[in-house]
């Protein structure tokens, strides 16, 4: 009963930020507290107390007047659903061909802290291999290929912070869990453009990955190849380049001559 009671007032809390962030989102100026109370129905101290909790996230700004708007965080955030929603409509019909060709597993990924999160695949049955992350899914960043992709743009003192937060812990025999064997072998992404995962994550899979690009000239994602360790076969690795690349394209990006 209890925990009914505070699910439910979790809810209702949820359910009044909400109400809120609709309220300012239809103001094109900076609105006062009153306004909004009004606007929502909500008691002026309820409206302040939520409002206080959403300055502080930078969910809401507060002018030194005590007028409220929109905040900041959330153009942050918006960017970043964007890029992830605008990645997967770009890559899918890439990402098909590319199974097509290859029959095997085709992974988007995108970094998230220091984890990859899956977001897309395009896969069948005749692949051979189970999907061992499904959609959604997060593996540490230096056991993966797209991980690495991702490591390998930090710098040498970024790179140790990973590894103390870390603590590089490994999955099976094959993962690299020493911090100068993951500096060696991210020097080799940086230099080769692509990066591997020899079995790292899950034994019997391995994974070569290249990265995705947006307008700005960012990498926003990785586009990767998951087969059975005997069955990669190299000849995969410039489709898999060159579809990212066409990916990138299609997002605007323009490589530099």
């Amino acid at each position: 009963m209890k925990n009914q009671v505070k699910t439910s007032t979790a809810i209702q809390v949820i359910d009044r930020v909400v109400t809120l962030l609709d309220a300012l989102s239809r103001y094109q100026e900076p609105v006062s507290l009153k306004e909004l109370a009004l606007a929502t129905s909500l008691h002026p101290s309820t409206a302040h107390r939520i409002l206080n909790d959403l300055v502080t996230t930078r969910l809401v700004d507060r002018s030194e007047s005590g007028l409220y708007r929109l905040g900041m965080r959330l153009l942050e955030l918006g960017n970043v659903v964007k890029s992830r929603l605008d990645v997967r409509e770009a890559a899918l019909d890439f990402m098909r061909g590319l199974h097509k060709s290859t029959q095997q597993t085709i992974n988007l990924s995108v970094r998230q802290g220091d984890e990859i999160v899956y977001i897309d695949r395009a896969f069948s049955e005749r692949s051979g291999m189970q999907v061992v992350r499904a959609i959604g899914g997060r593996a540490p960043l230096h056991l993966t290929s797209t991980g690495k992709l991702f490591l390998s743009l930090d710098d040498a003192k970024a790179i140790r912070s990973y590894a103390m937060r870390t603590g590089l812990a490994g999955h099976n025999k094959n993962s690299i869990t020493d911090l100068a064997k993951l500096e060696k072998e991210l020097a080799a992404v940086r230099e080769n453009g692509y990066a591997r995962d020899n079995e790292e994550l899950e034994l019997g899979v391995r994974c070569m990955a290249a990265g995705i690009r947006d307008d700005s000239g960012k990498m926003i994602a990785g586009l990767s190849i998951s087969a059975p360790a005997d069955r990669l076969q190299e000849a995969w690795l410039g489709d898999l380049i060159e579809t990212a690349n066409e990916i990138s394209s299609s997002l605007g990006f323009v490589p530099r001559l």
